[in-house]
């Protein structure tokens, strides 16, 4: 559906950026104005209203609200598999998917922000997204550098280096959002009640 509507943000920075947005502390942006910053702010032109509604449909009521079950710990994230082959094309193809994977999330946690206030451990998990960033980015280099030897056994290496760090980063990103949940939680149950009066 993304493709049929020319959506210049690839499903998997979708996926991603949905599930930062939904852990923010920030002035957390609606679902539908999350679907409109996919094509820059504006929804593209539709034919009818019927297929407006079958792409927020699948865009919030499916994807969003499938994302929302992350917050719980029974229901780990995973980023998005794909199965590549120990070459340099396939090690940087692998590397740019799990970078533009943590960018998608960082950019719909902090949104148009600069820092937000967030639990110690959500502090933790972006400190380990960000090393694990900056891995992928020296991976793609070096995989794209063909002035660098290669040996088969190195590429085999290095891309189930790269299969441990996906584990690390979907880890980390479960851990930040369940961090913001508790966070959420605790301070609704701090939040005082008040009796409004009935006149």
């Amino acid at each position: 559906m993304l493709e049929r509507y020319h959506c210049p943000v690839p499903f998997h920075i979708v996926r991603t950026r949905f599930l930062g947005n939904i852990a923010t502390p920030g002035q957390q942006v609606s679902p539908m104005d999350m679907v409109k910053a996919l094509w820059g702010g504006e929804l593209p032109l539709f034919d009818s209203l019927d297929a407006l509604n079958e792409l927020l449909g699948t865009l919030v009521m499916g994807l969003w609200n499938q994302l929302t079950s992350h917050q719980e710990r029974s229901a780990p994230f995973r980023l998005t598999r794909l199965e590549v082959t120990a070459t340099r094309d396939g090690l940087a193809q692998m590397a740019l998917l799990r970078r533009q994977e943590i960018d998608g999330f960082v950019d719909g946690l902090f949104g148009p922000a600069a820092e937000l206030e967030l639990p110690d451990r959500a502090h933790r998990a972006l400190d380990a997204l960000s090393g694990a960033r900056a891995l992928m980015e020296t991976v793609q280099e070096v995989a794209l550098d063909l002035n660098k030897p290669a040996k088969s056994i190195d590429l085999a290496d290095t891309l189930k280096h790269v299969r441990e760090l996906t584990r690390i980063a979907e880890h980390e990103i479960h851990e930040a959002v369940l961090a913001r949940a508790r966070a959420r939680r605790q301070f609704l149950e701090m939040w005082p009640a008040t009796r409004s009066t009935i006149h």
